[in-house]
């Protein structure tokens, strides 16, 4: 039977009479974001356009991909120096530090490093020609830096010194960040009724045109048999909430017959091999769904589900099996069972 979740609090109020539904997208970020949305009566804004310019913003503020963002410029600073963080960035790397220091150190903002010696970073990609992977003491060395080179944000300040060598990658938290910053653009005019979505990670809030809540697929592991878990994906009821599910599929290359994923444990330096196919976590907003589904990625089935379950955070592990390829179970958190209808 297919699991259905829904939200303990609905709110069924209707979209303005006369509203009309609207779909809009673009590219951002390195993929693409949507909108459905309730458009009221009387309401002339350019949408498309001012959803855009709220990605430009982060994009400029923290892409690791632009050798021009503040991200960058911070990265190539010299040690010492302090930079002054404009709003968005601060509420970022706020957040990403205090994940890092809850999950003592398994979702690290700082692991860019890390992240660029794998080949996961903008240049010398794991998907290019002439890629190898790094040597332990390529890694020992970076590792070796990263415990010296730790990033200090004056809260009171809103500033960031730059230690020396620091590499930030806020990959892990940008782009949920990304998601709240297009319902919250969506809020301000006046757009109760929505569900927006960027790289696969959504948020929703209000109702459809059929008063229906903006039902979405959990998401699932493409190489799963899908006999082996839960069957068809788990349906959410995305009212009020965001959900994000970080997975070891997205990126990976194989190095004599084992997967090299994406999501690294910035404790050990290497990529997770921990049994953990996916964490889908579902949450008030996007920034916080999508960096505790990393963290708990890299924490691992026990680690993972004993933080979920002291921060009451609503989480769907994947694990995959010792036995059959594609072979996987099921776990999940006391606040995801509470949701489960």
């Amino acid at each position: 039977m297919r699991a259905v979740l829904v939200p303990l609090e609905i709110d069924p109020s209707p979209s303005p009479p006369g509203s009309r539904p609207v779909a809009l997208s673009g590219v951002a970020m390195g993929s693409g974001w949507s909108a459905r949305l309730m458009l009221p009566v009387g309401l002339h804004v350019d949408l498309q356009a001012a959803l855009q310019a709220e990605l430009d913003a982060i994009v400029a503020q923290m892409s690791h991909w632009d050798e021009r963002s503040l991200l960058a410029r911070y990265n190539r600073a010299p040690a010492g120096s302090w930079h002054a963080l404009p709003p968005q960035f601060f509420a970022v790397i706020d957040y990403a530090l205090s994940v890092w220091e809850s999950s003592a150190g398994a979702c690290d903002p700082a692991a860019g490093a890390l992240v660029n010696a794998w080949g996961f970073g903008p240049a010398g990609r794991y998907d290019q020609a002439g890629f190898y992977a790094p040597a332990p003491d390529a890694i020992a060395a970076v590792m070796a830096v990263r415990r010296h080179a730790q990033p200090v944000l004056d809260r009171a300040g809103r500033r960031l010194l730059q230690p020396g060598g620091a590499v930030l990658d806020l990959s892990a938290v940008a782009k949920g960040y990304a998601v709240d910053c297009l319902a919250a653009c969506l809020q301000r005019h006046g757009i109760q009724h929505y569900l927006v979505e960027a790289g696969g990670e959504l948020r929703g809030a209000g109702v459809k045109a059929d008063g229906q809540p903006w039902w979405v697929e959990i998401e699932g592991v493409p190489d799963a048999d899908p006999d082996s878990s839960s069957g068809e994906p788990p349906l959410l009821a995305l009212h009020g909430l965001a959900v994000a599910t970080s997975g070891d599929y997205r990126r990976y290359f194989s190095q004599a017959g084992q997967r090299r994923s994406h999501t690294l444990d910035p404790r050990s330096g290497q990529p997770i091999d921990n049994g953990v196919a996916s964490v889908t976590v579902i949450a008030a907003t996007c920034m916080a769904a999508d960096a505790l589904s990393t963290a708990l990625t890299v924490l691992g089935p026990q680690a993972g589900l004993a933080l979920a379950e002291r921060h009451g955070i609503a989480a769907r592990f994947l694990l995959r099996g010792d036995g059959a390829a594609g072979s996987l179970t099921e776990i999940h958190s006391t606040a995801w069972g509470a949701l489960l209808q």
